[in-house]
């Protein structure tokens, strides 16, 4: 990677007329946003269709795109909705926040209602059910047989279902013939307008940075189409799930419960499923960032049925078998990799031996309660660094929370006291140290930039309920904010 710099924006976190950040009109003003502030990369979450706790790292299918992102005024133009239609649809009035539950009722029945008026064959529609068969046939047949059942995990479903009998499914797809169809409706319409939006980023030169987690959800079209991937047991519940060991963050650890894969089938077929899927996620985007990568050289286990983590153990994952076999393929220079957290020589030399860039986040470097090398006199050029990521508090709220101890300690390193501020912002001093690393990238989150607080932090791990709601408010993108991010920008050789 050549120097540059970047921002973190989910597009939930867009503003847009209804109530979720889409790949609407205000997208495309991002983008150019973007291009005026000089920037090179727009980092954004995962793109899948979300699950229970509306996150982007628990979602219905891994291959799949979140229709919520949908612009509905684009149906409008096809002649599909009615603009009063959307406007009789309560989609939230909050602009600052995501409602899910409206979004999930409203926003579905208005792509229900356009897809049961779409009569004409739509442009490209047959190459993009060929082209995407290999994950769209089993997600559409399981979003509408979920729904069947009322959208009880699949694991709730009769045992026949549940494990597939040829008769039962064929009977399903028969039966289900217009949900399925509408489901598949959806996937289209969400790869035409991202592409779009890719493309005209692309254009002003702009990258995206798209995020892969390395666990599916449990309750999902991959799991249930694909049980021999996972470690499950004959009636298909998990012999154990994913998560973290308890640390000074969370005392009982993390508990994700996503399924472990079954690396020995995996390795037996040459890793085709993976492949497939890091085939995927480029196609999506420019650079992929591969969630939690030290799971590739041992993961966690946790007993299924455990309440918390902390009665799990490291087992050893792939290695360099999987790392290898995804730079015959593919290459390493698309590919970024999320090594935070404790890391054992092993996990360090994993990362050498993939060529991908590791990452780095300045708050860890001043947490006494982090060990790493996260003090920017340590970096290498080969990092991507960040003020902090969809995991931490905003600069601003950090400062505010954080334990005085570790924050007089940044005061010292970087020289500054709260009285030295000529604006009272103690965050930008962040975000030049940030600018002027070494790291050949460097990406701040928009709230930073924003000088946003604790309210506008987008996840908390380990809670649920207060995430992924955060959207950024209508009109903060001035030309002087742009200016004046171009400039740090170019002074820290970045632009």
């Amino acid at each position: 990677m050549k120097r540059a710099a970047g921002i973190l924006l989910p597009v939930a976190s867009l503003p847009s007329k209804y109530g979720i950040g889409a790949f609407t009109e205000e997208a495309y003003d991002f983008v150019r946003f973007l291009a005026k502030a000089g920037q090179s990369y727009w980092q954004i979450l995962p793109l899948g269709p979300t699950g229970y706790g509306d996150s982007p790292y628990q979602s219905f299918s891994t291959f799949a795109g979140n229709p919520y992102f949908i612009d509905l005024d684009v149906l409008v133009d096809m002649g599909l909705l009615t603009h009063e239609e959307i406007l009789n649809t309560d989609l939230g009035s909050d602009p600052e926040r995501v409602d899910y539950e409206k979004i999930y009722y409203g926003k579905n029945a208005l792509l229900k209602k356009a897809f049961d008026r779409c009569t004409r064959e739509l442009s490209g529609y047959q190459a993009f059910e060929e082209e995407n068969a290999y994950w769209l046939e089993d997600y559409a047949l399981y979003s509408a047989i979920k729904e069947y059942y009322g959208s009880v995990s699949f694991l709730e479903w009769p045992e026949e279902v549940r494990k597939r009998d040829k008769e039962v499914l064929d009977r399903f797809r028969d039966e289900l013939s217009d949900v399925i169809g509408l489901y598949k409706f959806q996937q289209y319409l969400f790869s035409v307008k991202w592409k779009g939006l890719k493309d005209y980023a692309n254009q002003l030169g702009i990258r995206i940075i798209g995020d892969l987690p390395i666990y599916v959800a449990l309750d999902s079209a991959d799991t249930w189409a694909h049980p021999e991937l996972f470690q499950l047991q004959k009636d298909g519940l998990p012999e154990a799930v994913a998560g973290c060991p308890p640390d000074a963050f969370a005392a009982d650890g993390q508990l994700w419960g996503n399924p472990l894969y079954d690396w020995e089938y995996h390795e037996k077929t040459g890793y085709a499923w993976w492949m497939q899927r890091i085939g995927k996620a480029l196609e999506l985007y420019d650079v992929v960032r591969i969630d939690h990568f030290r799971g590739f050289d041992s993961y966690y286990s946790i007993p299924y049925g455990d309440k918390t983590a902390a009665g799990g153990h490291w087992e050893k994952g792939p290695g360099k078998s999987l790392i290898d076999c995804i730079n015959r393929t593919y290459g390493p220079d698309r590919i970024i990799a999320e090594d935070l957290g404790y890391l054992t020589d092993s996990v360090l030399e994993l990362v050498q031996h993939s060529g991908y860039p590791g990452m780095k986040v300045i708050q860890f470097a001043f947490d006494s309660r982090e060990a790493g090398n996260y003090l920017p006199h340590n970096y290498d050029k080969n990092t991507v660094v960040y003020t902090g990521t969809h995991d931490n508090d905003t600069m601003a709220g950090w400062c505010a929370n954080v334990d005085r101890e570790d924050y007089r300690m940044a005061q010292k390193y970087m020289d500054f006291t709260d009285e030295t501020l000529p604006d009272g912002h103690p965050e930008k001093k962040f975000i030049r140290l940030v600018l002027g690393a070494v790291s050949d990238t460097a990406i701040i989150p928009m709230q930073d930039y924003l000088g946003l607080g604790s309210e506008a932090r987008i996840n908390t791990p380990s809670t649920l309920g207060t995430n992924w709601l955060w959207r950024m408010k209508k009109g903060v993108l001035t030309d002087a904010l742009a200016e004046e991010i171009l400039e740090l920008t170019k002074l820290y050789g970045r632009a």
